[in-house]
C-alpha cells in the first residue's frame, strides 16, 4: 500500500473536527461510516454508467427484483451497486444541500450497503453533524483522502504496467487493515467499548494457529477453498485475522467468512469489512445466535469465537428452551447452563454448525473463562454439556493463558479447541497445555490487558500442541478420567424416643402439631374446626405427660406404648400429621439405638447423608470398600440417586507442591521487622 500510515492519520484526524462536539467514544460512529462511504464510492466508479444504464433499462416498478438484482450487479460486477445519479463528490458540492444529497445518495445503494449504513444509524449522524455546521467539513476531508483500489494518472485513467496489469493504490486486503487500525484505535481511545468487540490480535492468531495446525499441507492446495463461522463476531477481527493466516499458508486458496452479531454497530463494522474486502458481506447476520439463528442451514469447516463471558440468556430463555425441548433435533438438547453464565450455549451452537465427519468434518476454538471447566454438579446442564462433548469425544485440547490478557478482565482464561475428525493420536484423549507463563510484559497496559503473546510464545504453544508429548507444561488425559460417579452415601437413622418434659416442649416447634389449631374454613366452621384441633393438642399432651421419663431404644415399641396412651385418653385416632409431629419433637439421634425401619429396610439418616465423587474408572463397590465401609460400617449406596458427571480440573493436573518455610524462618522475619518498627518508634518519641 502506498502510504499505509498516512492514511490512517489522515483518516484519524477527522477526530480532531468532532472534538467537543462528540464524546471519544463516539467518534468511529461518525469516522466509519463516512470511511466505508469514500471507498465505496470509489470502487463503484468505473462502473457508475453502466449500472445507470442497466436502472434505466430495468426499472424497478416492472422488473422482477431477482432479475433486476442480477441485471445491476452484473453491471457494477461486484455485489454492491449505486443507481443515484449522484456520486459522493456531487452529493458534498453544494455546502446548502449536503445533508439532503447524502441522504438520496446512500438511498441509491443496493440494499447490503443501505443495511450497513442503517446499522450505523448514518442518517443520524448526518442529522447531528448537520446542526453542529460539521457535515460538509467532514465530508470534504474525505473526499480529499484517496482509497481508490487502483493508481490513476490526472485525467483518471487507471495506470498499468508494461504487461497491462492495473497498479494496485489500495487492495481489498490493505483496505481491511486500515480499517482494522482505526477500530483499534478507537477501541484504546475508548474504555467502555474496548474489550466488549475487540480480542487482542495475538490471541485470535493463536486460535487460529491452533484450527490450522493439523491442516497445513491440505490448505496448501492451489484449490483449496474453506469456511469459517463465528456467531459472536463483533467487529470480525476474528474472521480478518483467520483469512490473513491462511493467506500466508497459501495466498491462492480462498476463505468464505460467515458470522452473527448482536449490537448493530459492530455488526456494521464487521459487514462493512467484509464488503470492502471483497467477502459477500450477506454472510454477515444481525441478531441473537441462540433465538434468531441466522445461518440455520451452515456447515462450516472451521468455527471460532471469544463469546461475552457470563452472557446472561434470560432474554431469550423461551427459544432456547423451546431447542432442548427437541432433544437431538435441536441445538442445546444436551443440557443448559444457568441463566447467568450462556458460554456453552455458544459452545453447542457452533456444534451444530460443525460438517459431519464423512463429509469432511471441522475443527473448532473458542475462549472461555474458567466457569466451563467445572462449574456445575452432576447432573446439571453443564456437566451434561461437557459429558455430551467427551462422550462424543470432540474435545482436542485445552490451552490455558495468561492472566490480563484482555482489555476488559484481568482473569485466566483458556482456548478450547474441538474436532470431529480428531488425528488417530488423539482419539479418546484430551490434551491439557499449561501455558499461563508463556508472555511478554507490554510496554504500556490497556485496560486490563498488562500481557500479550509474543511470535515465540505462540510458536511454542503451537509447537506443544503439535508434538502430543506429555511435560511439564503439557498432560494426556484419557477422556473417561473427566468422568465420574455422584453418589449418595446413606447410614441407617438411628433414635431413642421419651416423652419428657424436655421433648414435649419441643412439639410447639413442629408444623404437624401447629396445623392442628388451624383451618382453611371461613366463618363459625372453621372456628369450629380450630376448637376441635384445640382439644385434640390438650387430649395428645395429657397423653404424653402421662408416659413418663421412660427412654426407649427403638421406634416399634414406643410408637405401641404411644398407642396405649393415646387409647387412654379416648383418642381412637390421630391424624398422621400430629403422629408424625409427635414422633420428630419425641425422638433423639442416639448412635446406640436400634435402627429405624421403613417398608422393612434401613431409614436413611438425612444429617449423616454424605456425597462422594468416583471416577469412572473405578467400580463404585471397589470405591466403597476402601474409601467409606472401614470407617462407617452401616453405610451404604442409594443407587437411585446416582448420577453421572463430567469436569474438568484443569489445574489440579499442573499442581506443583511447595512445602511451607521453615518456622525459624519466618520467625527470624518476624522479629527483625519488630526490630525495625522499634527503632523507628524510638526515633519518632525521642
Amino acid at each position: 500500500m502506498h502510504g499505509f500510515g498516512d492514511k490512517v492519520s489522515l483518516i484519524w484526524a477527522v477526530a480532531d473536527l468532532l472534538r467537543g462536539d462528540f464524546r471519544q467514544s463516539e467518534y468511529g460512529r461518525v469516522i466509519l461510516p463516512f470511511l466505508v462511504l469514500r471507498r465505496i464510492d470509489q470502487v463503484l466508479a468505473p462502473t457508475r454508467d453502466a449500472v445507470r444504464r442497466v436502472d434505466a433499462a430495468f426499472p424497478a416498478v416492472a422488473t422482477p427484483p431477482d432479475l433486476r438484482e442480477r441485471a445491476l450487479t452484473g453491471a457494477s460486477g461486484l455485489s454492491f451497486y449505486n443507481t443515484s445519479a449522484l456520486d459522493l463528490a456531487s452529493a458534498v458540492g453544494d455546502d446548502g444541500h449536503v445533508a439532503a444529497n447524502l441522504e438520496a445518495y446512500v438511498d441509491g445503494f443496493s440494499p447490503n450497503v443501505r443495511d450497513i449504513m442503517a446499522a450505523f444509524r448514518f442518517k443520524a449522524q448526518i442529522e447531528r453533524l448537520a446542526k453542529a455546521r460539521l457535515l460538509y467539513k467532514v465530508a470534504r476531508r474525505f473526499l480529499s483522502i484517496d482509497l481508490d483500489p487502483y493508481r490513476r494518472d490526472k485525467a483518471g485513467e487507471i495506470l498499468r504496467d508494461a504487461d497491462g496489469t492495473p497498479e494496485p493504490n489500495v487492495t481489498n486486503h490493505e483496505m481491511g487493515y486500515v480499517f482494522e487500525e482505526l477500530i483499534r484505535k478507537f477501541s484504546e481511545q475508548s474504555n467502555e467499548t474496548a474489550g466488549e468487540h475487540f480480542t487482542p490480535r495475538e490471541v485470535i492468531g493463536l486460535m487460529v494457529e491452533l484450527l490450522f495446525a493439523e491442516d497445513r499441507e491440505v490448505l496448501q492446495s492451489k484449490t483449496a477453498v474453506r469456511s469459517i463461522y463465528d456467531p459472536a463476531c463483533g467487529t470480525g477481527g476474528m474472521l480478518s485475522v483467520a483469512e490473513e493466516h491462511l493467506a500466508q499458508i497459501n495466498p491462492a486458496a480462498g476463505l468464505d467468512v460467515f458470522g452473527q452479531e448482536l449490537n448493530p454497530e459492530s455488526y456494521a463494522i464487521c459487514k462493512a469489512d467484509m464488503l470492502i474486502k471483497g467477502h459477500d458481506a450477506d454472510n454477515i447476520k444481525l441478531g441473537n445466535s441462540f433465538s434468531a439463528d441466522g445461518l440455520p442451514d451452515l456447515e462450516a469447516e472451521y468455527l471460532i469465537s471469544n463469546p461475552p463471558f457470563g452472557v446472561d440468556w434470560s432474554k431469550v430463555d423461551g427459544p432456547v428452551r423451546k431447542e432442548h425441548a427437541l432433544g437431538e433435533e435441536g441445538r442445546f438438547g444436551p443440557g443448559l447452563p444457568r441463566k447467568n453464565d450462556g458460554s456453552l450455549l455458544f459452545l453447542l451452537h457452533m456444534l451444530s454448525k460443525m460438517r459431519p465427519a464423512k463429509a469432511g468434518g471441522s475443527r473448532l476454538a473458542i475462549v472461555f473463562n474458567g466457569s466451563p471447566l467445572f462449574t456445575g454438579a452432576a447432573g446439571s446442564g453443564e456437566s451434561e454439556i461437557r459429558r455430551h462433548i467427551l462422550e462424543n469425544d470432540w474435545l482436542e485440547a485445552i490451552v490455558a493463558l495468561p492472566d490480563q490478557m484482555f482489555y476488559n478482565t484481568g482473569i485466566s482464561t483458556y482456548v478450547w479447541v474441538l474436532s470431529n475428525r480428531k488425528a488417530p493420536a488423539r482419539v479418546g484423549r484430551v490434551q491439557l497445555i499449561d501455558g499461563s507463563e508463556m508472555y511478554q510484559k507490554m510496554r504500556k497496559s490497556l485496560g486490563d490487558k498488562r500481557k500479550e503473546l509474543g511470535p515465540d510464545d505462540i510458536a511454542g504453544l503451537v509447537a506443544l500442541y503439535g508434538a502430543l508429548e506429555p511435560g511439564p507444561r503439557v498432560k494426556i488425559v484419557d477422556n473417561e478420567e473427566f468422568g465420574f460417579h455422584r453418589i449418595t452415601v446413606e447410614r441407617p437413622l438411628r433414635l431413642d424416643f421419651c416423652a419428657s418434659e424436655e421433648r414435649i416442649a419441643r412439639l410447639e416447634g413442629e408444623r404437624g402439631w401447629q396445623n392442628l389449631a388451624r383451618s382453611r374454613k371461613k366463618g363459625a366452621a372453621g372456628q369450629k374446626e380450630i376448637e376441635a384441633g384445640v382439644a385434640l393438642q390438650d387430649a395428645i399432651s395429657q397423653a404424653l405427660h402421662g408416659m413418663g421419663d421412660e427412654v426407649y431404644m427403638a421406634r416399634p415399641p414406643f410408637v405401641k406404648a404411644l398407642k396405649a396412651a393415646f387409647a387412654a385418653q379416648g383418642l381412637k385416632k390421630v391424624p398422621a400429621g400430629a403422629l408424625k409431629a409427635v414422633l420428630s419433637a419425641l425422638g433423639a439421634r442416639n448412635p446406640d439405638a436400634a435402627v429405624c425401619q421403613k417398608k422393612g429396610a434401613p431409614e436413611p439418616d438425612t444429617d449423616l447423608r454424605d456425597y462422594e465423587n468416583v471416577p469412572l474408572t473405578e467400580s463404585i463397590d471397589a470405591y466403597m470398600k476402601r474409601e467409606v465401609l472401614p470407617f462407617v460400617p452401616d453405610a451404604w449406596v442409594d443407587a437411585s440417586k446416582t448420577k453421572v458427571g463430567y469436569e474438568i480440573p484443569f489445574t489440579r493436573y499442573f499442581y506443583r507442591y511447595e512445602p511451607p518455610r521453615p518456622v525459624a524462618e519466618i520467625d527470624a522475619e518476624l522479629r527483625a521487622a519488630a526490630a525495625k518498627i522499634q527503632g523507628m518508634l524510638a526515633e519518632v518519641l525521642g
